[in-house]
């Protein structure tokens, strides 16, 4: 299988591509991927999907493979759909289908929501398509975790001390009951910490997955669903911080979607339940 990579320009700088088979002849899915601020590290597995859609992954600016340019006023959603709409030109994508994870379905909603031309089909991955409502869930989930790692939480943002040790350890805690429940991280993803700029994560979203505070905190496409009118797939793990509750709201509101569960993960089941999650994408593409 053929595999090109390169570098496009993008306001504000290059971003790193790659792609996975012949997405001129066939029609690619293109990989958003999670953060904001992280990189397609972690979502590599997902390349098995070009037997039989072309992939294209794509590192955002500001991380991974990307530029860094060092200025705050790039880090806003209305640039990043900026960026895939100049990519989607650069590589002469006439038709394509989107995955988004996580922050990739923000932007994979807001990107249709603005540029619906050509995009074929739309996969929100564990979504977050209501800062505030996600925000909610993260308190009900917070309330599950022991009661010493609520306090803790719950002080440290207080009294704005969330860059301490004792705010990183409550936070491994949540992320181990609704992020990745694998008893040990794969050792392929520890590298991937490197790949990541906190900054980014900071100024859009917050010092944690629950805590919102960025720019996109009040960010609700809900009452736009009823526009994305092209195939739809909506999945979350059974643990997931994106809840199920929600993530079927969401599709209910989409005309034309299916959702779908994966009942032994949290956030990160294409790691945590690889071969049914690709099982599931490769169903829905096809």
């Amino acid at each position: 299988m053929s595999i090109e990579e390169g570098f496009i320009d993008v306001t504000g700088g290059k971003v790193w591509y790659q792609i996975h088979g012949d997405h001129l002849n066939k029609i690619p899915v293109i990989v958003l991927h999670g953060g904001p601020g992280s990189s397609h590290y972690s979502l590599q597995g997902l390349k098995v999907l070009a037997e039989e859609n072309p992939v294209i992954f794509y590192d955002q600016l500001g991380c991974g493979k990307s530029d860094r340019p060092e200025n705050a006023s790039l880090w806003n959603l209305d640039r990043f759909v900026e960026e895939l709409a100049q990519i989607r030109q650069a590589l002469c994508l006439k038709e394509f289908n989107i995955l988004g994870h996580s922050w990739g379905t923000t932007l994979a909603a807001a990107y249709f929501l603005a540029h619906p031309e050509g995009v074929q089909k739309i996969i929100f991955s564990s979504p977050c398509l209501s800062a505030p409502r996600w925000a909610e869930d993260q308190k009900q989930n917070r309330g599950k975790l022991p009661i010493n790692v609520q306090i803790t939480l719950n002080t440290c943002e207080k009294f704005e001390t969330t860059d301490t040790e004792e705010y990183k350890e409550a936070t491994a805690v949540f992320n181990k009951h609704f992020v990745c429940r694998l008893d040990s991280m794969p050792e392929f993803l520890k590298k991937g910490t490197t790949y990541k700029n906190r900054e980014i994560y900071q100024i859009m979203w917050g010092p944690s997955e629950f805590h919102v505070t960025g720019n996109l905190k009040n960010f609700d496409c809900t009452t736009e669903l009823k526009n994305i009118t092209v195939p739809t797939l909506f999945t979350c793990g059974r643990y997931d911080e994106a809840t199920p509750e929600s993530t079927e709201y969401f599709s209910n509101l989409t005309p034309n979607s299916t959702f779908h569960v994966f009942e032994n993960s949290a956030h990160m089941a294409y790691i945590e339940e690889p071969k049914q999650y690709i099982k599931t994408m490769k169903r829905f593409l096809s």
